[in-house]
């Protein structure tokens, strides 16, 4: 996948966008249970597990000083 910064590559072998989506949504419900699944914090949990996933599983590459 080609971004501003670079292409990201995946660690794992190989993740999928299905593969990616259920990770993420494994992830916000953990997230919503660890705080008693209170009530419109939904959207947070969502935005914070997708962070946490793409920072253990993707990685730039071909970075090159002008894209910094």
């Amino acid at each position: 996948m080609k971004t501003k910064y670079g292409l990201l590559n995946i660690h794992s072998g190989g993740i999928d966008l299905t593969e990616f989506q259920e990770m993420v949504a494994v992830n916000a419900y953990y997230r919503a249970e660890k705080r008693g699944f209170e009530a419109s914090h939904e959207m947070d949990d969502w935005l914070e597990a997708i962070k946490e996933i793409k920072l253990l599983h993707l990685t730039p590459v071909n970075r090159t000083s002008e894209s910094i």
